[in-house]
């Protein structure tokens, strides 16, 4: 009876934060190789230490069960994944029992023209796209091996399967800087909203320096005020994003700061990795293993849930990303497509 009772308890981390989304990664490979993401010569896992489709399905409807209701599915590029849809097409029956609120992925959008009519049949209604920028020449010198006419395909074919597009944009000095009113003019011309981020410092990516990519979404903020009416709102999407208006536009932008403001104080997440590792933090280095119970008790979830709250029973109050001590304070050393961001 006590078991049965535990099992139906929600997950509360120690700071009596609720835990009610869940990021994905199911490949850590990308068709692209973005310069803040991943090394141009990346070694990517052994297949055999990926979790199954089936493992990935036992694993989420767990977590679905203990109370996540986002679940947003990442990489890598999620949707080079071989038989994904498969999965998504798994996930939808807890759409349908009204279990999980949300599926959603975050993708480069290269695979779109090809899955986004399946994705809406599976029950997705939003999708985050990654772009940088609209020129093709510097799209594909930041992705090394993208196209940006198939991204832009992409796009157009998730929008007429009615899938609502959001475009993230990393914030990079130096690079996109000049592009900042175009992009959020052309996100405007298509009814997308626009979210940027702060470049994080993870992993060994090669010879590109952070400290000089580095564009304080502060002082980005400033720029864009210049120029129009902002409002901030107090709307949420259940991530880190905090938005604002533009009431020249009526346009909404998001902000993702996890180095200006480290957002740590409503943390709902946690991330696991294509292998079943759990990182509770995005900028921690703590970690848990969910693949040994889910592969050594194929018949009960009981000790996978166990060893999920345990996992939880470890979340650390906050991050502390740090570029002001002019060094990559707080820098993880596993890539950002290991636990997709």
């Amino acid at each position: 009876m006590l078991n049965l009772l535990r099992m139906s308890q929600p997950l509360i981390d120690p700071f009596e934060r609720a835990i009610s989304y869940l990021r994905v990664s199911v490949t850590d490979r990308c068709d692209f190789r973005c310069v803040y993401c991943m090394s141009e010569n990346m070694t990517f896992l052994p297949k055999k230490e990926l979790l199954t489709l089936e493992e990935l399905d036992r694993l989420c409807s767990s977590f679905i069960k203990l109370g996540v209701q986002k679940l947003r599915i990442t990489g890598g590029e999620p949707l080079v994944r071989r038989g994904i849809m498969t999965y998504f097409d798994a996930m939808s029956r807890h759409l349908d029992s009204g279990a999980l609120k949300e599926l959603t992925l975050t993708t480069n959008g290269s695979q779109l023209e090809k899955y986004a009519e399946d994705l809406a049949a599976c029950g997705v209604k939003r999708i985050n796209t990654s772009l940088d920028t609209l020129d093709e020449a510097k799209f594909a010198e930041i992705t090394r091996w993208g196209r940006l006419p198939q991204v832009i395909k992409g796009i157009d074919a998730a929008q007429k399967a009615g899938l609502r597009v959001k475009i993230n944009t990393v914030a990079l000095k130096g690079f996109n800087e000049d592009e900042l009113f175009t992009l959020i003019d052309w996100c405007a011309s298509r009814d997308m909203d626009l979210t940027f981020i702060e470049v994080m410092p993870m992993g060994d990516i090669g010879n590109e320096n952070r400290l000089d990519q580095y564009w304080s979404l502060k002082e980005m903020r400033q720029t864009i005020g210049e120029q129009f009416t902002m409002t901030d709102l107090a709307e949420r999407t259940g991530g880190p994003a905090r938005y604002i208006r533009l009431e020249e536009t009526g346009q909404k932008i998001g902000f993702i700061t996890p180095l200006t403001h480290n957002f740590c104080e409503s943390c709902n997440r946690v991330r696991i990795t294509c292998t079943g590792e759990i990182y509770t933090c995005l900028g921690q280095e703590g970690k848990s293993d969910l693949r040994a119970p889910l592969r050594a008790y194929p018949d009960t979830d009981f000790p996978l849930e166990e060893a999920i709250r345990a996992a939880i029973a470890l979340k650390p109050k906050g991050h502390d990303f740090d570029y002001s001590r002019q060094e990559l304070g707080g820098q993880m050393s596993r890539h950002m497509s290991h636990t997709g961001g």
